[in-house]
């Protein structure tokens, strides 16, 4: 058996938006389950996302600290943002956030995992890439306001983080996949061996 996810789309018989917010929204779908039962399953509608593990020429991370109201905590994380328009190409989605968020521009770029973040109540797709080669971007800083105004930076050797991660310290989730990700491709096959930063993303279509 070949251990992999696979599409597959199960019959829905009606569907409501009860909710629309700035960037997402919530549906309702009657789904039809194997048995013939009809259920309602409410869900999230997400954009799309993309994360950036930025690793500096010392082997550093670069990591923000931000507030994340939800969760009442202000978290470690690695650069991210939100697909602005449907079928942007998420490597400028990614260069676009490192600049605005960093005011880092990185020359070598390469998809470091896929994931779906919470796939049981959320269709949001994260694409997050190894992006290395850094170096200061040009020109005047990215103007930031509400929570990323309050934003801290640094730079952090990749086994602190995954100590930090494994101790339970560290709670985001494209932190925790980007930094256990590059451990495990460091420890396998190596870096070169990551799809390159224009891969096919099935779950966010884009064009090159």
């Amino acid at each position: 058996m070949t251990i992999k996810d696979t599409p597959e789309e199960w019959r829905v018989t009606a569907t409501a938006t009860p909710f629309r917010g700035n960037k997402t929204s919530v549906r309702t779908d009657d789904v039809v389950m194997p048995d013939g039962t009809v259920v309602k399953r409410d869900y999230q509608v997400h954009p799309g996302s993309v994360g950036i593990l930025a690793l500096d020429a010392s082997d550093r991370v670069l990591v923000l600290r931000q507030y994340r109201h939800p969760v009442r905590q202000k978290l470690w994380e690695i650069p991210a943002g939100l697909l602005d328009v449907p079928g942007e190409n998420p490597l400028h989605a990614a260069q676009r956030e490192l600049y605005e968020e960093a005011h880092i521009k990185a020359e070598d770029w390469r998809v470091l995992t896929d994931v779906y973040t919470t796939a049981g109540g959320c269709d949001e797709a994260v694409r997050i890439f190894l992006a290395r080669d850094l170096s200061a971007a040009e020109g005047e800083r990215f103007e930031v306001s509400e929570e990323e105004a309050d934003m801290e930076l640094a730079r952090v050797a990749l086994p602190e983080l995954v100590r930090g991660v494994l101790a339970g310290e560290l709670h985001n989730n494209c932190l925790a996949v980007g930094v256990l990700a590059l451990t495990a491709a460091l420890a396998g096959d190596g870096t070169d061996a990551l799809r390159p930063a224009d891969a096919p993303w099935p779950a966010r279509p884009f064009e090159s």
